[in-house]
């Protein structure tokens, strides 16, 4: 009786590429495909079909891959997926990366070996290319976090226009020394960093090397980074963080250090989280629709798995920030 090796054998192909286009994955050639039918018919070769219904086999679960639980934006973002799923008969597993690239491909095993239908990220940590090949197995949603190489539909939100917002904001308020937190270097990150040097270059101001800070996204980011500002030479008057549990953090640090907000130090979040109207002063802020970026990823997520979407391109769905002013700034 034939083997997938002798198929892989006599047409020189790999095993890898013999098993693709059995189970009639994506991103084969038409010339292989056909090299690799014409061989099963003449060794005699039929596929397991039981392998080929485990991987047909639908779960209704999905995988949501979180960087972390305690930020109350996420929790924002899994409501909106959970709400859709729930109404539709899906039922979310929710993955935890702490910011991991191995923990993140740990949990996209999941969808390899069929334990769910399809993955929702809201941050991604490996590069595209390490990511690419499971979506041979099922749908992967981009929510939030987006890469520009990805070949996945996408929701993510304008951020451009929003750091563009709160920058020029800063400088309408005069400040024109303005130091910027930000997150990694993914596309979410470089996106803002974008949004803030539109706004300065027009101002025809600068941004200087030690006024950035990269990799603050936790409130304890948001002390160790407040705390290196007040020991530059050249202090900003203004800080544009990435996220309101960095910023009141700051908030917090700088009452601890006797200045005032925003007489002192002007200091703007980004989400608009709980906490930004609960702090004193209450945090300028950008709005982030959080349940409804995640509401719209999973009814992608849906139409995709049932054919109604192609899940190997990219599409893009964008939806806009506004600003949100109160007492910080």
């Amino acid at each position: 009786m034939a083997t997938i090796a002798d198929v892989a054998h006599y047409t020189g192909l790999s095993r890898a590429t013999v098993s693709r286009v059995i189970n009639d994955y994506p991103h084969v050639t038409k010339d292989k495909r056909e090299l690799v039918h014409k061989a099963m018919r003449e060794l005699g070769y039929f596929p397991n079909t039981s392998a080929r219904n485990l991987r047909n086999r639908r779960t209704n679960l999905v995988a949501v891959l979180i960087p972390r639980l305690t930020n109350p934006f996420f929790t924002l973002v899994l409501n909106g997926i959970e709400s859709v799923a729930e109404a539709n008969g899906f039922q979310l597993i929710i993955c935890q990366t702490k910011s991991s690239k191995k923990k993140e491909l740990e949990y996209l095993n999941l969808l390899q070996t069929k334990q769910v239908d399809g993955v929702i990220f809201t941050s991604i940590e490996n590069n595209w290319e390490e990511i690419q090949p499971y979506t041979a197995h099922g749908p992967i949603i981009l929510c939030n976090e987006y890469h520009h190489d990805a070949t996945v539909p996408m929701v993510r939100l304008n951020q451009v226009q929003g750091s563009y917002l709160g920058t020029k904001h800063l400088i309408e308020r005069g400040h024109k020394r303005i130091a910027y937190c930000m997150g990694s270097t993914s596309g979410l990150s470089n996106d803002r960093r974008k949004g803030v040097f539109k706004a300065i270059e027009e101002a025809g101001l600068e941004i200087k090397p030690e006024w950035i800070f990269q990799d603050t996204y936790t409130m304890e980011d948001g002390v160790r980074t407040f705390n290196k500002i007040l020991g530059l030479t050249e202090r900003p008057t203004a800080i544009f963080t990435g996220g309101d549990e960095v910023a009141a953090a700051m908030v917090k640090e700088a009452k601890r250090n006797g200045l005032d907000v925003p007489k002192d130090i002007a200091i703007l979040g980004f989400d608009d989280q709980p906490i930004a109207s609960l702090i004193e002063p209450e945090l300028t802020t950008i709005y982030q629709p959080g349940a409804e970026i995640g509401g719209q990823a999973m009814t992608i997520f849906i139409d995709c798995l049932k054919g109604q979407c192609e899940r190997t391109t990219q599409s893009v769905k964008e939806l806009p920030l506004s600003l949100v002013i109160r007492n910080s700034t």
